[in-house]
């Protein structure tokens, strides 16, 4: 069997995918504002109490091999430097640039060149054939 040879565009979009599957994780536990009260939501206009209101749904829970995919993609966030991880992990939940500039303190330009560096380094390490750690 041949192993895979690894290019950037192929790393981002895995990248991608693991940001998603992490998003419709099932969260655990309520949030503060969520246990105030066991009284049902106090309804304020006649409207929400028929359904005229936005519907909200959730995405469905990811598939096993999602999530043993994106237990890959965690091993290979270990090989890079916690601000090239978190730069990386951004742009794969398609932050826009503006807010990272922001965060980050740098240019467009700078921020898009780290982001290429940090994905090449992981094309390097995949394409040497190291194995990857999973949890």
């Amino acid at each position: 069997m041949r192993e895979q040879k690894w290019d950037a565009p192929a790393v981002a979009k895995r990248l991608e995918e693991a940001a998603f599957t992490m998003k419709r994780l099932p969260v655990k536990g309520l949030k503060p504002e969520e246990v105030r009260s066991a009284w049902p939501e106090v309804i304020h206009e006649f409207y929400d109490a028929y359904g005229w209101g936005t519907a909200e749904a959730r995405l469905g829970p990811p598939s096993p091999s999602a999530i043993d995919r994106l237990d890959e993609v965690m091993g290979w966030l270990e090989w890079l430097e916690p601000d090239h991880r978190r730069l990386v992990w951004y742009r794969a939940e398609r932050v826009p640039w503006k807010l990272l500039m922001r965060r980050f303190g740098r240019a467009r330009s700078t921020l898009a060149a780290h982001w290429k560096s940090a994905i090449f380094q992981v094309v390097a390490v995949l394409n040497q054939g190291k194995r990857v750690r999973t949890f």
